[in-house]
Order: structure tokens, then C-alpha cells, then sequence
């Protein structure tokens, strides 16, 4: 057991971790000591690699001491943080995380009871009432939800304790306004904490990766990055209909499309089935019905409720679905079981993003990822064959960052000195320890303060 940071001769994360899962992957044996050590940390690996688990056992650990040394039990104070960018990714942590948490405490009874808590827009008011009156040892959330927590007596009072927090598939913000805002909510949930909070940033598709790194930690902290890569073993093909591809699809080519789609379904186990947008979602997955039946095929993307979500992630888990039509809704960890086909309708025009949703197939560790790209145009065909060709190449998209949006800025100054007075100089430097605001000048931070104080009356 020499690489587990965890003594099995103290805990027992580390003979259940080798009973229940076998030896650990490269990137959990490479991650495991610096976020030991309480370092700052971006782990890249490709997906299905124990990223995630790297880091949550980890915390597990950590947990495990306090209670020890506290004589058994745990406070009720909230110590890790994680950051998942998709509501529906975040309640399935919480779900993954029970498990391990149930089956270590049947080893040793003495494990202390960890309580993990999701917060996310779909939670209920009076289990948002009842977190602030026992906060969570783990609370799993959202970057919009951080954002609110962080403004509300209530939350900023369960946050204070805070040691850890965990940023998953943090490409998925990094290249958009969210990750300028999630790059704020750090620094203030850093300053609310009174110390250095601990950053681990977690991603299977980024680069580059030093500026990943930047934007994780903020300018002069130190952040260990660790590289396993983004690439690994897939089964890709393009597919086209019988009909030549044109500027825009007939409703034949259409039926083509979809006959060819049902037709890959049946001759796999379980199938999700990638679209663009949340209409092509829905119009895919009833031609999908039509040909297969109603109760083999459903849609899933964020437009519908909490529970139909919920609902059509289950069935596909419990086989009782052949296929999920898709938007981003599933690209990222979501566990909907054992799928071994993803087909992509349209491209995607970018390199992350199909390895993402490609990765959804063949999900675990020595385990080959399947997919079928079916482009709908004659300019998606090109763009098809550079996607194949760059996967082949291991290249990656370049991330892009915006650099220091006055509007996100407004917002947040806005909502954090709702609960304190701050002096000009404090608040400018809060706003410049994160990345993307590095840079930002006391004029610009001054002409933002007066967009958003009150005009003065005559």
C-alpha cells in the first residue's frame, strides 16, 4: 500500500480503495501527495482516470484525522467545497460519494459520519434552511450557487470554516464569462475564510495547462500541476447518410440520419445520443421513438425539470432505455451507468468538447471509448474530418479566457459589500488576487463603483 497517503494501519480508505477498485491509476498516485501536503493542485488526466476520487479521498482523510484527534466526531462545520459546473453533476457526486462513505464505515464502524449536502438551484427551500442549521462536512454545488451562498448571512456563515475547495471539469467555465465569476467567488470565499483556502482544479480536456493553473490559483500563489494527459485509446468514426450532404439537410436525409442512428442503437447496450440544441434534442429523440418505441428512447437537457431528469438518468441506468438524446447536459460525469456507444449528431467545433462527450462511452479505467460523428452539412463534413484528424494528432483546443468583464465585476462587488463596508484599496486588491481581474486598475474598479452606487439625488 505504498501508494496510498492514507496508513491502513489508521484508516481504512485504503484496503477498501484496493477491494473495491485495485490499484490506483497514475494520475491518483501522482495527485495524492501534494494535495496531502495541502498544496494548491491542477490534476489533468483523461476521462475515467479517478480524478474526482483523487481529490474526495483525500478529504476523506483529512476528515478522518480531525475526528480522531477531536476524540471520534466531527463538528458541524463544512470543510471541503466542491464545485461542479452542472446541477445535474453535482447531485450524482453526492450520490458517488455516499457509497464509498457507506461501504468504508462497514470496515470500521469508528469512521467518523461524514455529511455531504448538495446546494444547487434545484434544492428546496427547507433543505436550504436546514443546511444553514447544520452545515455539511462536504457541500456540493454549482459556481451560481457559491455565488449566492457567498451573499447570504446564512451562507456565509456555513462557509467560513472551509479549508478545501474542489473545482471539477473546470474547462467548462474557464473559456466563458462563468469562469471570471467563479474566479471571484473563490477570492471571496478565501477572504471570508480568514486563511488560504486549498485549490484543486480537476479537468480531463484543457490547454494550456499553465494558464489553467493561473486562473485555478490567481497570480503569485503556487499550484502543482499534474499532467496526465488529455488522450487516450478511442474508437472514432464519421458516418454519413446515403443521400449527398448539402448546405442544409432535407427531411429525407433526415429519416436517413435517424434510421442509421436506430440501427447503431440496437446493436449496442446502452447509447446517448448528442445534438446541439435542446430542439434537435427533442425532435431526435421522437423520430427515435417512432422507429424503436416510446419506451426505448428519451430526451435530456436542462430545460426540463429536476424530476424528468432525474428520472430518464435512472432508467438508463437500470437498463430499462436503450438510448438518451442529449445536449451538454451529459457531457460531463454524470453516472447514468455502463454506456458503450456515444453517436454525435452534427459536429461539435471543438476538439475538447467531442472527447468529452465521446468519453461518456467506455467510461473507466483500461476501458476504450466508442463513437460515431454523423455531420449534417457539407461544411460539417470538413470540420468532421479536421476533428478526426486533430484526435488522431493528440492536438487540443487552445482555452481562451476573457480578461476582466465589468459586468461580472459589477455583479460581484455588488453582492459582497452587501454584508460588509469595504476600504477602495481592500476591495481592488480582492479583485486582482484573481486571474482574470490581474490586471484591473483602480480607475477601471472606480468607474465600476459608480456604474453601480445609486445616482445622487438633486
Amino acid at each position: 500500500m505504498d501508494d496510498f497517503p492514507f496508513p491502513s494501519q489508521t484508516s481504512a480508505i485504503a484496503p477498501w480503495f484496493l477491494e473495491t477498485l485495485g490499484q490506483p491509476t497514475m494520475a491518483q498516485k501522482r495527485a495524492w501527495p501534494p494535495i496531502a501536503q495541502g498544496r494548491n493542485v491542477l490534476l489533468a488526466a483523461p476521462t475515467g482516470s479517478g480524478k474526482t476520487l483523487a481529490a474526495f479521498l483525500s478529504a476523506l482523510y483529512d476528515l478522518e484525522r480531525e475526528a480522531k484527534a477531536a476524540g471520534g466526531a466531527l463538528p458541524d462545520e463544512t470543510r471541503v467545497v466542491y464545485v461542479s459546473p452542472l446541477r445535474a453533476l453535482s447531485n450524482d457526486i453526492q450520490k458517488n460519494l455516499a457509497a464509498p462513505l457507506e461501504e468504508i464505515r462497514r470496515r470500521d464502524p469508528g469512521f467518523p459520519d461524514v455529511n455531504v449536502l448538495v446546494r444547487t438551484g434545484d434544492t428546496p427551500a427547507k433543505d436550504r434552511a436546514r443546511m444553514t442549521k447544520r452545515p455539511p462536512h462536504v457541500l456540493v454545488t454549482t459556481p451560481e450557487s457559491l455565488y449566492i451562498l457567498l451573499t447570504s448571512e446564512g451562507g456565509r456563515g456555513v462557509l467560513r470554516t472551509v479549508r478545501t475547495v474542489i473545482c471539477d471539469e473546470i474547462h467548462a467555465v474557464i473559456g466563458s464569462k462563468r469562469g471570471a465569476h467563479l474566479a471571484l467567488s473563490l477570492e471571496r470565499l478565501e477572504r471570508l475564510a480568514g486563511r488560504e483556502v486549498q485549490r484543486i482544479g480537476l479537468s480531463a480536456t484543457q490547454k494550456p495547462l499553465s494558464a489553467v493553473a493561473d486562473f485555478l490559483v490567481g497570480p503569485g500563489r503556487e499550484c502543482v500541476t499534474i499532467d496526465e494527459g488529455h488522450a487516450r485509446e478511442i474508437d472514432l468514426t464519421v458516418q454519413l447518410p446515403g443521400s449527398p450532404l448539402g448546405a442544409v439537410l432535407s427531411h429525407e436525409t433526415w429519416s436517413e440520419i435517424h434510421g442509421s442512428v436506430a440501427e447503431l442503437i440496437e446493436a449496442h447496450r446502452c447509447t446517448i445520443v448528442f445534438v446541439n440544441t435542446r430542439k434537435v434534442a427533442e425532435r431526435t429523440a421522437r423520430e427515435l421513438a417512432e422507429i424503436l418505441g416510446p419506451e426505448r428512447v428519451t430526451s435530456h437537457h436542462s430545460s426540463l425539470s429536476l424530476e424528468r431528469r432525474l428520472d430518464a438518468e435512472n432508467r438508463l441506468k437500470a437498463g430499462e432505455l436503450d438510448a438518451l438524446v442529449a445536449t451538454a447536459s451529459l457531457e460531463l460525469g454524470i453516472d447514468i451507468g455502463d454506456v458503450d456507444l456515444v453517436v454525435h449528431v452534427g459536429t461539435t467545433r471543438s476538439i475538447a468538447t467531442l472527447l468529452q462527450r465521446v468519453g461518456r462511452s467506455g467510461h473507466g479505467v483500461g476501458r476504450v471509448p466508442k463513437g460515431v460523428l454523423f455531420p449534417v452539412s457539407a461544411d460539417e463534413l470538413t470540420e468532421a474530418a479536421a476533428l478526426l484528424l486533430s484526435i488522431r494528432r493528440r492536438n487540443l483546443d487552445r482555452t481562451a479566457q476573457p480578461t476582466a468583464p465589468l459586468d461580472i465585476l459589477a455583479q460581484q462587488i455588488v453582492a459582497e459589500c452587501v454584508s460588509q463596508e469595504f476600504a477602495i484599496e481592500d476591495l481592488l486588491g480582492m479583485v486582482q488576487r484573481s486571474w482574470p481581474y490581474r490586471e484591473l486598475s483602480g480607475e477601471r474598479l472606480m468607474d465600476c463603483l459608480l456604474y453601480t452606487s445609486p445616482s445622487p439625488r438633486d
